[in-house]
């Protein structure tokens, strides 16, 4: 593999008032099947996130939330509810329909973090709802050479993370010590990403030539075989995603993805009508 597009994101707003920046899915990026949209946040405001999600409704794909400082308190229609603080993560299959809030709680004032939404294929998008809550506690670390790999889904040098995934995809969490080499290698005709949010990291571009990745910002990683990235003087930290291509069509309208115009105005149908969870 090599670093191909590097992408400052987009500065935009979400839920009631929320500043983040936008990785993936937007027009510079509109998406790294399976994955349809990375959003990044990192604010010491509380006036730019306390309004947070109030309940709002998704189908056909799932949300993977990610904490890095602060908390999270999550409600859904299945029953489902937990509070996410730093380190862990809530991982939320929408299928065929749930509703949700998603409303901080703030640490010292600061909120930091990210939401990646993952694709479903079509078999899958009207599976039942269902929620994950996985603390930083079960979330294996693997140590080594000074990098530090934190599984939440897949598998890194022979240890498996604790989620349930509806496709096959890999997410770690990873920090780097200064001049530290990261080995990443993703299966054939897998895509994948690193999103590199403190340091600098560096390594091949698709010319040879070396590449440098500084924080904040997203690689896209394209070809086949391994890759060393090489971690700044300042070492680096960041959220690494990969995932097999689903390579069906993408309908998109706000919070619902399917695979036809059809089938997202059934989805708002649905909504409208309060037969989106049933």
């Amino acid at each position: 593999m090599v670093i191909d597009r590097i992408i400052k994101g987009m500065e935009t707003s979400d839920g009631d008032g929320v500043r983040l920046t936008r990785m993936i899915g937007t027009p510079q990026c509109d998406m790294i099947d399976p994955f349809l949209m990375l959003d990044r946040f990192d604010n010491d405001d509380p006036d730019s996130y306390i309004g947070g999600f109030p309940d709002h409704p998704h189908r056909g794909f799932e949300t993977v939330t990610v904490m890095l400082d602060g908390r999270l308190r999550h409600r859904d229609s299945t029953g489902g509810e937990g509070v996410i603080g730093p380190g862990d993560v809530q991982w939320m299959t929408a299928g065929r329909g749930i509703i949700h809030s998603e409303m901080p709680e703030q640490i010292a004032g600061r909120m930091r973090g990210f939401q990646l939404w993952v694709n479903l294929p079509a078999s899958k998008k009207m599976a039942p709802a269902g929620y994950q809550d996985l603390t930083d506690a079960n979330i294996p670390v693997v140590e080594k050479d000074g990098v530090t790999v934190r599984v939440i889904a897949g598998a890194y040098d022979g240890v498996d993370g604790p989620a349930r995934t509806q496709t096959d995809i890999r997410l770690l969490r990873i920090d780097a010590a200064p001049g530290a080499k990261i080995p990443l290698r993703a299966p054939e005709g897998h895509n994948a990403f690193v999103s590199v949010y403190e340091g600098t990291v560096s390594g091949p571009g698709a010319q040879g030539a070396a590449r440098h990745v500084d924080a904040p910002s997203l690689a896209e990683l394209t070809g086949s075989g391994e890759v060393v990235l090489t971690a700044g003087p300042q070492g680096a930290a960041l959220f690494y995603g990969e995932g097999r291509p689903i390579n069906e069509p993408v309908a998109r309208y706000g919070p619902f993805v399917m695979n036809s115009q059809d089938e997202l105005i059934q989805a708002v149908r649905d909504f409208q009508n309060g037969r989106l969870t049933a």
